[in-house]
């Protein structure tokens, strides 16, 4: 068993104003993303500018905090939104949907690809590479806060986490597994896929089919969120649910969908 270090949720503290590490970490995503599309735009043939990156990025906070909030309450707190639809007003009280963000952004990338010309799937496969190392910073600051715990384990890197609605036993720190292979693994898969030319919407597709893949398995173990519990089977929750069409999307987007010969990504 692993001692789980004690952090301070609160990075720093400037009167009554608190930086929180899980703030920190979305802005350390947004930051990598920024630095990653200015790279990418760099490219010869990449069809893209700094200043078009500058507004990708700008365009995506909205879209991944927004659709990120509004998710999370529709997905996973509908009775307690519908009962005070305020609630969505309380971030501070956290509660963030990866799959809400996934369709803020996809509001995004739809209103960039008409803004630019490039259409949906030419901002979509630009975008792609860029998340996973987001999606990594947030599972850290999971972690950082003792959220999202696993279930119980006697596997050797289990961890006795400090909330008490964990318990005394050790778990499974599920957001290093989701950091590791949604954040990690997934950039290297899509940021080397995307290395060579491919059909208009097969980076996209690669991002969706193995994100999909990798929250479908991590959830086997993950606890989850109390208000729902498991939805069927004594096993099903809401992320697999939610990661089902996110699987077939990249299916359809790799072997499905049909394109013209010619169409490559720029």
């Amino acid at each position: 068993m692993l001692a789980y270090p004690h952090f301070d949720p609160v990075a720093l503290q400037l009167g009554p104003l608190s930086i929180r590490w899980y703030g920190l970490m979305y802005l350390i995503g947004f930051c990598a993303a920024w630095l990653l599309g200015r790279y990418r735009a760099k490219r010869p043939d990449s069809g893209w500018t700094g200043i078009m990156v500058d507004d990708l990025i700008t365009y995506s906070v909205l879209g991944v905090v927004i659709g990120g909030r509004v998710g999370y309450e529709l997905f996973y707190d509908l009775p307690d939104f519908l009962a005070n639809p305020l609630n969505l007003f309380k971030v501070w009280e956290g509660g963030m949907s990866f799959h809400g963000g996934f369709l803020g952004m996809a509001v995004v990338i739809w209103f960039l690809g008409k803004k630019t010309g490039k259409g949906f799937w030419g901002v979509a496969d630009f975008t792609a590479p860029l998340i996973p190392l987001g999606i990594l910073a947030g599972r850290i600051g999971n972690f950082i806060n003792g959220e999202l715990w696993g279930k119980v384990t006697d596997l050797p890197w289990g961890m006795v986490f400090l909330d008490p609605r964990a318990g005394d036993l050790p778990r499974h720190p599920s957001q290093l597994y989701e950091a590791s292979l949604e954040g990690l693994a997934l950039f290297c898969i899509v940021w080397f896929y995307s290395a060579k030319k491919r059909k208009t919407g097969a980076v996209s597709g690669a991002f969706c089919l193995w994100y999909g893949i990798f929250r479908f398995a991590v959830e086997f173990v993950r606890v989850p969120d109390p208000q729902l519990g498991y939805l069927a089977f004594g096993w099903l929750t809401m992320g697999q649910i939610l990661s089902i069409p996110v699987i077939a999307c990249g299916i359809w987007l790799l072997w499905l969908r049909p394109v013209p010969k010619k169409s490559v990504e720029k």
